[in-house]
């Protein structure tokens, strides 16, 4: 039996590192909006802090991307997950009556995240062999809804026993933590110029160039473009999700801020089965099933869910229902991600996922707003409704327009005379 990645020294600080940092993110995700929901009282106040978040990445993120391809990635997340740390700091003197710290910080915290999650992502493939990265990718998953499980539950504990400060403080801790674990990694060593790289001049190009030449590798390929446009509509849905979901735990269940934290988190016991299923089965499915089956699965199970409330409320029949949907959730996830990875010229990678991630947050604020705008109109569960019809739509999409074999790297052309350097 070949031998997880994870035993991998560099693979393995880096997957700790992601751990450690996403788990101080969820106390914050689940924080931020519950103090703006309980300071505003609105739906559209707790989705200003997600917009806060959407507008300066929209404007950067694409461009932060081409500098990720640019730096060395190892340096670039022991120095931005430093600068993070830093960042937090201010919320320690917000208020209801000082929202605009709130939204500051969140704003800024987006655009360091839109260096951190590339830089990790593209480090990925140059510390694993091609046939790793399947599982590589699903570990990735895995320790995604560890924090998730973890950083959920206790962001809304810390909240509703220590407000947002305790929160802030952990949150520090964990990103000077994850510096330290980056900077055990080895350096990288330099990156290998893919063929017909090599003849292309050795001059410097502008960020505009570079960032149309990775918007244009995904219009190139069949596969990329199908997964921008799946990750556009399920960003709609997700934006819509989480502004709404406060709302309906608070609202439809009669729950607390404690019973939100929970029912967030528990996906991830789901989402760690499915890492671990999706890990053994990811060899033998073509991207398409991951990401098609995995979306009409989790559309299902969420028209289910939000329907159900005139029949019970309890909690611990949401929580088994989130849970359920955290095992398509990660097979969605890694087929979306593997693919990326696996069509993608290695030159443009970091570009190229920090232009979907863009693209996805823009769809992403859409959605915010839409919820924000006509919950109280049109009725939180009807919306709902429309959310998950959305996720359905999704795995119609990948079963129909992607292919079902295996891709490679060479199905896309190289972005014309690359110049991106390691420093």
């Amino acid at each position: 039996m070949t031998r997880s990645p994870l035993f991998r020294r560099d693979y393995g600080l880096i997957w700790s590192a992601g751990l450690v940092s996403d788990t101080g993110d969820w106390l914050l995700m689940i924080a931020l909006p519950l103090f703006a929901f309980s300071a505003t009282g609105s739906a559209l106040g707790a989705s200003t802090v997600f917009l806060a978040e959407l507008i300066p990445m929209l404007l950067a993120g694409t461009f932060l991307g081409v500098l990720v391809d640019r730096w060395d990635p190892r340096r670039t997340m022991i120095v931005t997950a430093l600068i993070q740390g830093v960042a937090l700091l201010p919320l320690l003197a917000a208020g209801p009556d000082r929202m605009g710290i709130v939204y500051a910080v969140a704003a800024v915290q987006a655009c360091l995240g839109a260096v951190m999650n590339p830089a990790r992502q593209s480090t990925v493939p140059r510390l694993l062999k091609p046939d790793e990265l399947g599982r590589g990718n699903a570990l990735l998953a895995i320790s995604d809804n560890l924090a998730r499980l973890v950083g959920s539950p206790l962001g809304g504990l810390a909240f509703a026993v220590s407000g947002l400060p305790g929160v802030v403080i952990v949150d520090a801790v964990s990103f000077g933590v994850t510096a330290v674990l980056v900077l055990f990694t080895r350096p990288l060593p330099p990156r290998v110029h893919e063929p017909g790289e090599e003849s292309a001049p050795a001059v410097e190009r502008r960020l505009l160039r570079e960032w149309v030449e990775g918007m244009a590798t995904i219009v190139r390929s069949r596969e990329l473009a199908t997964v921008t446009v799946i990750a556009i509509i399920g960003s709609v849905a997700q934006g819509v999700f989480l502004v709404l979901f406060i709302v309906y735990v608070t609202e439809n269940l009669h729950a607390g801020d404690t019973e939100v934290g929970i029912l967030r988190g528990v996906q991830a016991i789901g989402g760690v089965l499915g890492g671990l299923l999706t890990g053994l089965i990811v060899h033998r499915v073509a991207p398409r099933w991951l990401i098609g089956v995995g979306y009409l699965v989790f559309g299902a199970l969420s028209l289910l869910t939000w329907n159900l409330a005139p029949v019970t409320t309890a909690v611990w029949v949401y929580a088994g229902l989130f849970i359920a949907m955290g095992l398509p959730g990660v097979a969605t996830e890694t087929g979306e991600i593997t693919l990326v990875q696996t069509v993608t010229p290695r030159a443009a990678l970091g570009r190229v996922i920090a232009a979907v991630r863009t693209i996805s947050g823009a769809a992403q604020g859409v959605g915010l707003l839409v919820a924000g705008l006509i919950a109280a109109s049109v009725g939180t569960v009807h919306v709902l409704d429309a959310q998950a019809s959305l996720y359905l739509l999704c795995g119609v999409l990948a079963l129909v327009f992607l292919g079902g074999g295996r891709t490679t790297r060479e199905t896309v052309p190289e972005p014309a005379a690359s110049a991106a350097t390691p420093s």
